[in-house]
């Protein structure tokens, strides 16, 4: 029976871990406190022991200041592990602002406002030679998108039009995962097929559930949070064909518009 060992059970991993345990997997999460079917992150003789005997191990943690906690902490044992296949969740940040550019897994990272992920980022490339990266953008799924912002009242239109963004849907992240289990190690980009302003995205939600549009705002007068705001620094497009090509992977949502029907 395969083993997958996942470090930071949050939305996306724990996707993962019911997906894996309908297809028969064991799967053993760690968490910042230990349950009945997890084990606690700083529980160091439980955590070794998992590690030593995992066949797939994965990290969804993301650095804490300018730290990655799993690599300061359990790094050395991930280093030595057995497991016949290792994985980081990691962000397409790492690649800054492009100016809407299309980037993919050649272009420069470090350049933006998440310098301590792409340090991560680079420090678990390093740790193995069988590591798979997954750059991320933004994550939506069930109970977290665009839809429950529109029925929350939190949905806002930014007077951006040339502002760019990718997205993932939740379960689509899982199949690139899956699908790395046979493909080789490597850096790889899951994101949908289509760019698309944040406010299209609002737009299809709010016509969905039968809402109005939110009224089109300035950045300054939307009185957005700070990490809010820093969503707006950046504006890029990003590639997926590595992960198509080398995986044999493809997105079952390939827009936001198939992934909202999916969430409604």
């Amino acid at each position: 029976m395969p083993h997958m060992l996942i470090i930071g059970m949050g939305y996306t991993a724990s996707r993962l871990a019911t997906r894996l345990r309908a297809d028969g997997w064991r799967v053993t999460g760690v968490r910042r406190s230990a349950d009945a079917d997890t084990l606690a992150f700083d529980d160091d003789g439980a955590v070794a022991a998992a590690i030593g005997q995992a066949s797939h191990i994965l990290s969804s943690v993301p650095p804490v200041a300018e730290a990655d906690p799993v690599l300061a902490r359990h790094g050395a044992a991930i280093a030595a592990a057995p497991a016949r296949w290792t994985g980081y969740l990691s962000s397409t940040g790492v690649y800054g602002d492009s100016g809407g550019a299309w980037v993919d897994e050649s272009a420069p990272v470090g350049r933006g406002r998440r310098t301590a992920r792409a340090q991560a980022d680079s420090d678990w490339g390093a740790l193995r030679g069988d590591m798979r990266r997954f750059r991320l953008p933004g994550i939506y799924g069930p109970g977290r998108s665009a839809l429950e912002r529109v029925r929350e009242g939190r949905a806002h239109r930014i007077d951006l039009p040339d502002q760019l963004f990718s997205r993932i849907h939740v379960d689509d992240i899982v199949s690139g995962v899956m699908a790395s289990f046979d493909g080789p190690p490597g850096i790889y980009n899951l994101s949908d097929d289509l760019p698309c302003a944040q406010n299209r995205v609002i737009e299809a939600a709010c016509d969905l559930i039968g809402r109005p549009w939110p009224p089109l705002q300035s950045l300054e007068a939307a009185g957005l949070s700070p990490m809010a705001r820093g969503f707006y620094a950046e504006n890029r497009r990003v590639a997926n064909g590595r992960a198509k090509r080398l995986l044999g992977w493809a997105p079952r949502f390939p827009t936001y518009a198939e992934g909202l029907r999916a969430c409604l």
